[in-house]
């Protein structure tokens, strides 16, 4: 079991566990993932993240077991372009503006350090989610890149990082002053 991470509002940060994902948590957290900003997979794609990388998977809950929270993500790339990356988080609407999120994700930038040994972690967002934007960019990412159409063709993302310590140079960040398509993303 994870132990539970400072950072978390007091109020809720004692009642807080985080722990690995299990099979059993895709029967549990409709009340996270049901959201219009929340992409929802189907069940193999659950199942292959958390076969392939159990480390990038974590769900916190309450005391009772109900979900509050969850992360999922995995290691990508090659070379100087090795980093992790964040396909999924959200928070239950309920526990939203307590830290949650923030302790996710530096769960998946400590595991993408420690374990993977990642250059950096990105993630890819809505261009019309402005709190998301805001929320990540508190958290030290920035926009690397524009992806045209990416969210079915219909929206654009921007593919957002954070640099790791392994990228001493900060080379994975420098923005790049033009938008790609989806086929162009690594």
């Amino acid at each position: 079991v994870i132990s539970p991470y400072s950072g978390i509002n007091a109020e809720y940060g004692e009642m807080t566990t985080l722990r690995p994902f299990v099979c059993s948590d895709l029967f549990t957290f409709n009340n996270v993932n049901l959201d219009k900003l929340t992409e929802t997979y189907n069940l193999g794609f659950y199942l292959q993240y958390l076969a392939k990388w159990p480390d990038y998977f974590t769900i916190a809950t309450t005391p009772s077991g109900r979900a509050m929270g969850y992360i999922m993500g995995k290691a990508e790339g090659k070379g100087e372009n090795w980093h992790g990356h964040v396909t999924a988080v959200s928070v239950a609407p309920e526990c939203r503006r307590i830290g949650l999120a923030r302790v996710l994700m530096h769960r998946l930038e400590y595991v993408s350090e420690s374990i993977y040994n990642g250059y950096f972690v990105d993630l890819f967002v809505r261009v019309s989610n402005k709190v998301a934007i805001g929320m990540y960019t508190k958290f030290g990412y920035s926009v690397y890149r524009r992806v045209l159409g990416y969210y079915s063709g219909e929206e654009d993302a921007f593919d957002m990082r954070k640099a790791l310590p392994r990228d001493v140079e900060k080379k994975s960040i420098i923005p790049l002053t033009h938008p790609v398509l989806p086929e162009d993303v690594e």
